[in-house]
């Protein structure tokens, strides 16, 4: 009986899968080598000491923590859920870093979009400390005590914060799909660190762009140099470039219409002038006729036609020119809606209110809440324009930044307008709030608390709104936390008391669903795959994914149980089964119960 390994993803192993699958013959005796690597590349091999890189104090080990595997697991929370039963969405409290970790197996290509508002490095926002040795004890401990900013005075700055996004970008781009994309919100003050950071991980060649977003209607009169910084920006960057494409904003058809009974159809005017300042072609500046009245028309001195004269006269004669009636008045064009090649126009990297996007999103959570809860959240509408371009219908949103948690609320909003199943993951840290906020005076303990409020308060709401009843508007709760294994999290300063309680292995302040759900993350199975409970004589049997895997982690299994697990198997593949290593009544029974399952076709049988 094989035993699980408690680790998540190997991602060194798996790059290095790729690359012997890539090019086999570099490998000799099982193991890379370089000189045969350096030979198949060729040209491609940077030979000069000198060249273009960005680098920074910490760099290499922030790679190395990227690829440094966790032993930490999610803990279901079903009293803070919603919907529990029912929803696909998941809201996980924990340091990010360690839960991209642990969802590399479940969720590695599954993403679609990523969104995320990390610190800005302004001097007052938190950066995280991750610690190379124990990332689960520091979380603990940073989770007790108040988060500290990054103040401009520490002479490792930018370097902080740096080596605070690395490693997590990385893991993140694991988790997107091929044609998968991630916007990132960020201002001046790390904007440039932000792009070169991400043409390392994503690659330069599948840079998207940089929205500019107006983040302020009101000009700030305070600023010392004069000058108000109106915008922040979006960095936007997917997997493959190749496959990816934003949809553009939709054509409203609504403004063609055909008047004049045209058999070509719908049609909307547009006008011939060409480009302001385009005097200097004076082939686009000549007198077009009206057919019937012989009106002479002229374009301005600083400007000109759209079309040169012979393809003019060509639109003119297909009646395709619109005459005004007043002799003021300039020709148009007309455009059919038959002729569009796309229903989409691009989508403009300037996103400002006027175009539809609503600026503040501190009023949309004082809306909710009735208070200041929370500072200088993104507004719904950007995020939700965002996903109108990046997302199908069925996508899976991941934000491990949540925050306030605008990304769900703006998933849950999109499907109720477009009839759409998008599910969210949130990951947050649960940052402590300050005793003299309101938020914290209202009961709100952490960021978290207030993110699962506003998840629960803006699905309600929606519902209302729209009155559509089949939303999934309910989230499962997941913490982060040691693993309930004491092998996969050995005390070693009491290695030895450990050595005697490894009799039953399992914590003794866990419980079975615990340790079911740190299996599925380690096998590699989404958190909302469907289970069942099975009840055989007191004893809990679950039944994961339709029969994909079978679990029993009591104590005291006898034959009558595996029995009783094969009559759930799945009738199209052969599943796992995994047991309790120290739950068997006793080593026959194990023995027997491993022969009794490979008589029936079952050999993946593993133990925990």
């Amino acid at each position: 009986m094989e035993k699980l390994d408690g680790k998540s993803m190997d991602l060194v192993q798996t790059n290095i899968e790729a690359l012997k699958k890539l090019f086999p013959e570099v490998v000799t005796e099982g193991k890379i080598d370089f000189q045969k690597l350096k030979l198949v590349l060729g040209e491609e091999i940077e030979k000069r000491n000198e060249r273009y890189e960005f680098t920074w104090h910490g760099k290499t080990q922030a790679m190395q923590l990227a690829q440094t595997p966790s032993t930490g697991t999610l803990r279901p929370d079903k009293q803070s859920s919603k919907n529990w039963d029912t929803t696909d969405n998941l809201y996980i409290e924990g340091d990010n870093l360690e839960v991209l970790k642990l969802l590399q197996k479940s969720y590695f290509g599954k993403i679609k979009m990523i969104y995320i508002d990390p610190p800005y490095n302004t001097g007052k926002d938190f950066v995280y400390k991750d610690d190379f040795r124990d990332n689960i004890k520091n979380y603990k401990e940073m989770t007790q005590q108040t988060t500290k900013a990054n103040t401009e005075t520490n002479g490792r700055y930018h370097t902080d914060w740096l080596n605070m996004m690395y490693p997590r970008l990385k893991l993140a781009r694991n988790l997107l799909r091929e044609d998968g994309v991630i916007f990132i919100s960020i201002d001046d003050t790390e904007v440039g660190n932000l792009r070169k950071v991400c043409d390392e991980i994503f690659g330069e060649q599948n840079f998207l762009g940089v929205l500019i977003w107006k983040s302020r209607q009101i000009v700030d009169s305070r600023n010392k140099t004069g000058l108000s910084n109106d915008h922040e920006y979006v960095v936007v960057f997917c997997k493959n470039i190749e496959q990816f494409s934003l949809k553009g904003k939709l054509i409203d058809i609504s403004k063609y219409s055909n008047p004049d009974n045209d058999p070509r159809g719908p049609w909307m005017s547009n006008s011939i002038l060409g480009l302001a300042n385009s005097s200097q072609r004076p082939n686009l500046h000549y007198p077009i006729f009206e057919p019937k009245t012989g009106r002479k028309f002229v374009p301005p001195e600083d400007s000109g036609w759209r079309y040169s004269k012979e393809t003019m006269q060509q639109k003119i004669d297909e009646g395709r020119i619109i005459f005004p009636i007043k002799d003021d008045g300039r020709p148009r064009e007309k455009k059919y809606l038959s002729e569009l090649g796309s229903r989409f126009t691009g989508f403009s990297s300037v996103l400002t209110d006027e175009v539809g996007f609503t600026l503040n999103g501190s009023r949309e959570v004082r809306e909710i809440f009735g208070g200041k809860y929370f500072d200088f959240p993104k507004p719904v509408s950007l995020v939700k324009s965002i996903l109108e371009q990046s997302s199908e219908k069925n996508s899976i949103i991941l934000d491990f930044f949540s925050g306030s948690a605008t990304t769900a609320h703006a998933v849950m909003q999109l499907n109720a307008e477009d009839g759409g199943n998008r599910k969210f993951i949130m990951v947050q840290l649960p940052e402590p709030t300050a005793e003299n906020s309101e938020a914290y005076k209202a009961g709100y303990k952490n960021i978290c608390e207030i993110g699962k409020e506003r998840i629960r308060r803006a699905g309600e709401k929606i519902v209302q709104e729209t009155g559509k009843n089949d939303l999934d508007i309910g989230f499962k709760v997941f913490t982060l936390d040691s693993s309930n294994i004491k092998t996969w999290d050995p005390d070693f300063e009491n290695l030895k008391q450990d050595l005697f309680d490894y009799k039953d292995n399992m914590k003794e302040d866990r419980t079975k669903e615990d340790l079911l759900y740190e299996i599925l993350l380690k096998i590699g199975l989404p958190l909302t795959t469907p289970i069942e409970e099975i009840d055989y004589n007191g004893k809990t049997i679950y039944n994961v994914g339709f029969g994909a895997v079978l679990l029993c982690l009591e104590n005291d299994i006898d034959l009558d149980i595996v029995h009783e697990m094969m009559k759930h198997k799945s009738e199209h593949l052969s599943p796992k089964v995994i047991f309790k290593e120290s739950g068997f009544m006793n080593d026959s029974v194990k023995i027997n119960a491993i022969q009794t399952l490979k008589k029936n076709g079952i050999n993946d049988v593993r133990s925990v």
